[in-house]
């Protein structure tokens, strides 16, 4: 069969092959005689192909996105081996290029690839199959590229038997457009945290001075109060001896050494009233230093929470590296704290930027998390909230873009049902964390 035909004309080789069976010594005249008496088709009438497209009858502008969106590096490393079109190296543009020259023509290399395509979106091929035109190809096309659901929805519109054209073009450019905003994202990614990194090590510095200067106050504030508690047991007791004093004082025959007394008592009763002020004043001081140490503390858990997010945003960012070793060289049997584990898992994340869902998607394709998204009642309908909050195997809410309803849900149904949950604030940085959270195993309904 012609792999490369205009589907709007038949097959002139096809045509002449079968000629030649029915008249072997005479089939290019056949071929002649028999297309003058055959009736031509109206051009303006689209005939629809039979079957869906192979990867190799796909135009040729196409195989590059099909192949770098729709198959990971390690399943064509996987094709590679079994069908040695590539070397062993394994450079990874250099297997994207030889993957993509491959799947151009029908080869076992291409059928592969296609087995494996049709095997791993075969939910979303179903899915198009209710399209029974190539507008509507391209509708639903819009609704899944709208929902960031990009991968399978290509593959199975591209492929579909009713897609024209306009619509693989279209698909074609969201694609190619897409890959630009990912990788602006990317790239604003990489500066917030580099500035996140500089803002940590200035408050880890502010911290440290403030806890220097915190413990100088201490000490001599404790020295100052151990002075001023001996002065006044002092003063007490001077106090206590006083009646005494006075009893001796009348006794006394002299008048000036009852004057001397009482100018002595009234100097007593001044020096314990300036100790009384002290020590009012240091009991001041005190509430002051509780003050300084709790916001000491709010200052660590600050710095704390700022490294948290900034070491999720390395490993997340490193973890599809080439010059990245392999972590599971130093594996100690941990597998509760493995970031692996949420390979395979569902997550939905509540509420959160729209903006920021393609880089929230990005983040968690690199952990083979699944991820689901609802926007917590500012446009989508608050029913759908159920059932994504089960069919989700973990929760992510940024608390400061979601309504009061779908945070008071989702709340009471991971409580209920004992889900994992993060409440987290918006931003790359807090989604990164919250993911780092529930890899970690320590997520349960409790702030980033």
């Amino acid at each position: 069969m012609c792999d490369h035909h205009d589907e709007n004309k038949p097959c002139k080789e096809t045509g002449a092959a079968f000629l030649r069976m029915l008249h072997p010594g005479n089939a290019p005249a056949a071929l002649a005689q028999n297309m003058a008496n055959t009736p031509q088709p109206d051009p303006s009438i689209r005939l629809q192909p039979a079957r869906r497209r192979k990867l190799w009858e796909l135009e040729e502008k196409l195989h590059c996105p099909v192949i770098g969106t729709c198959i990971s590096l390690d399943e064509l490393k996987k094709i590679a081996r079994k069908e040695a079109f590539t070397g062993r190296s394994f450079d990874e543009y250099r297997l994207h290029i030889e993957a993509v020259s491959a799947s151009c023509t029908r080869n076992s290399a291409a059928v592969a690839m296609h087995k494996l395509l049709e095997k791993k979106y075969a939910r979303w091929v179903k899915a198009f199959e209710q399209a029974k035109s190539d507008e509507a190809v391209r509708t639903l096309w819009q609704e899944h590229l709208e929902r960031g659901e990009v991968a399978g929805p290509m593959w199975a519109a591209l492929t579909h038997k009713t897609a024209g054209k306009e619509t693989c073009n279209k698909v074609y450019g969201d694609v190619h457009m897409l890959s630009h905003q990912v990788g602006a994202g990317l790239a604003a990614d990489a500066r917030r945290l580099e500035y996140l990194e500089l803002e940590v090590n200035r408050l880890s510095h502010e911290a440290r001075q403030s806890m220097h200067r915190t413990n100088q106050i201490l000490t001599e504030r404790a020295a100052r109060i151990r002075f001023l508690e001996a002065e006044s047991q002092r003063q007490q007791q001077a106090l206590r001896e006083m009646p005494g004093l006075k009893a001796r004082a009348k006794a006394l025959e002299s008048g000036q050494a009852m004057v001397d007394r009482e100018r002595r008592l009234l100097l007593l009763e001044a020096a314990n009233a300036k100790l009384e002020e002290a020590l009012h004043k240091a009991q001041q001081q005190v509430g002051q230093l509780e003050e300084l140490a709790a916001e000491n503390g709010r200052l660590k858990k600050a710095v704390a929470s700022l490294s948290a997010e900034r070491d999720a945003m390395e490993r997340l960012m490193l973890s599809d590296s080439p010059d990245t070793p392999p972590d599971n060289a130093g594996c100690r049997g941990e597998c509760d704290r493995c970031e692996d584990r949420l390979k395979g898992r569902c997550v939905l994340c509540v509420g959160g930027r729209t903006t920021l869902l393609p880089q929230y998607r990005e983040l968690a394709e690199r952990l083979g998390v699944r991820f689901i998204h609802h926007d917590g009642g500012q446009e989508e309908a608050m029913s759908r909230l159920p059932d994504l909050l089960a069919a989700s195997d973990a929760v992510i809410c940024p608390t400061d873009c979601v309504s009061h309803t779908a945070y008071y849900q989702l709340k009471r149904h991971c409580k209920a049902y004992g889900k994992p949950c993060v409440l987290t604030k918006s931003g790359i940085s807090g989604f990164a964390a919250a993911l780092a959270r529930l890899a970690e195993g320590r997520a349960m309904i409790q702030e980033a």
